[in-house]
């Protein structure tokens, strides 16, 4: 049966080891756990999940293997032990529920009727109260009324939520490395780019120090001390606004909301689809305008870019002066992109729109022909890749 559950996992692309299948047997034998689904399911995770990306696909593949049990060869079925299986479904319950359970004869009572009525039905029932099926009052079945029974298929969340057990509860969902971002697992995210450094007067406890000069004058304490630790990134976040970002509005708030409250050096500018000549600071005030030279002088190429934005616009907003749908400009967009790249060292772009639509968009195409390849999803995996590509230097920098 683990077995099969490996080659579940295997069959579905889980990143799982052969050795780690190893050491799941070699802690089953040694009887690590009690035998119950849901200690199998802690110690099976613990073995087979390396990465936080990963805990939400895997309760998906387990509740998938084990919902399915039903359906396996009888031989392996019987290689589960029912008293594992009854001492887990048992504890999954409230003291109503085992109240109610009591009242209806106990488990083995509700069990054997169970098997009764699956030996006595020969078509499928909806309402009533005897047979199973659905809607009904009948102990077993799927969103019905009764609450001394247990619920049999059906969509989680279905019904009236009073079964004695329902399977495939997620609680892990949002860390899988596809999905969308929100504003918890963005602020783990941007944390990977922090660089630390002491700068300053010293006045935090240096213990390792401490321990270590104590030791040096035969126990005779020395007390050391050493500055703080800050985070010395800096970011300049130029963000697209309006038009097709209007679909995009609340994920970008996250995104700077996470930026925000994660580095002390935070610069934010708006444009719109593409940059010109001009930027501006505040996206409800557009007459407050930067000029785009300025940004370049004030901030120099330490500073690390982000630009937000889908890149969906028309071609020629990006490669052809007057391109703009907002105002006339003298120099096409990809002039000031291109100053823009001249100038700072790291720049990456972060786009909202799913990367498997970005081919069919020409304009997608060309700003990641301009950033060298550098424009990123905004999942996790898609962020995590541009934080990487952020501490690394363009290859034209470096030669220069």
């Amino acid at each position: 049966m683990f077995l099969d559950f490996f080659l579940h996992l295997r069959a579905h692309k889980f990143p799982a080891t052969l050795s780690e299948y190893l050491t799941l047997l070699e802690a089953l034998e040694r009887g690590v756990i009690s035998q119950n689904v849901d200690d199998f399911y802690y110690l099976s995770r613990a073995v087979f999940v390396k990465n936080e990306a990963f805990l939400d696909r895997y309760d998906q593949l387990f509740a998938d293997y084990f919902s399915s049990v039903g359906q396996l060869p009888e031989e392996l079925v019987a290689s589960v032990a029912e008293d594992w299986l009854k001492t887990d479904f048992i504890r999954q319950l409230t003291e109503e529920e085992k109240a109610a359970l009591t009242a209806a004869g106990g488990l083995d009572a509700l069990l054997d009727r169970f098997r009764q009525l699956l030996a006595e039905q020969n078509e499928r029932h909806a309402g009533g109260n005897t047979w199973i099926g659905t809607g009904g009052t009948s102990p077993f079945g799927n969103a019905g009324y009764n609450p001394e029974g247990f619920k049999l298929g059906g969509q989680p969340g279905s019904g009236q939520r009073r079964a004695v057990k329902v399977w495939e509860q997620r609680a892990y969902q949002n860390y899988d490395g596809d999905v969308e971002l929100n504003t918890r697992n963005l602020k783990m995210a941007l944390r990977r780019l922090r660089l630390l450094t002491r700068e300053g007067a010293a006045d935090e406890l240096d213990l390792d120090g401490t321990i270590q000069e104590t030791s040096r004058n035969g126990g005779l304490l020395e007390i050391k001390m050493q500055p703080q630790r800050r985070n010395r990134v800096k970011i300049l976040l130029l963000l697209d606004v309006g038009g097709s970002m209007d679909d995009h509005v609340e994920l970008v708030s996250q995104l700077f909301s996470a930026a925000r409250y994660q580095f002390q050096h935070l610069e934010t500018l708006y444009f719109h689809n593409c940059l010109y000549e001009t930027l501006w600071r505040d996206a409800t005030r557009r007459h407050e305008r930067l000029s785009t030279w300025e940004v370049l002088h004030r901030y120099n190429s330490d500073w690390k870019v982000i630009l937000v934005g889908d890149a969906s616009m028309a071609g020629y907003e990006i490669t052809e002066p007057r391109g703009s749908v907002e105002h006339y400009n003298e120099e096409a967009g990809i002039t000031w992109l291109q100053r823009l790249s001249d100038h700072f060292k790291n720049i990456v772009w972060l786009n909202p729109i799913p990367p498997g639509y970005w081919a069919y968009t020409p304009s997608i195409g060309i700003l990641r022909k301009w950033s060298e390849n550098r424009m990123f999803p905004l999942t996790i995996n898609g962020l995590t890749m541009a934080l990487k590509s952020l501490k690394n230097s363009k290859i034209r920098h470096e030669a220069a």
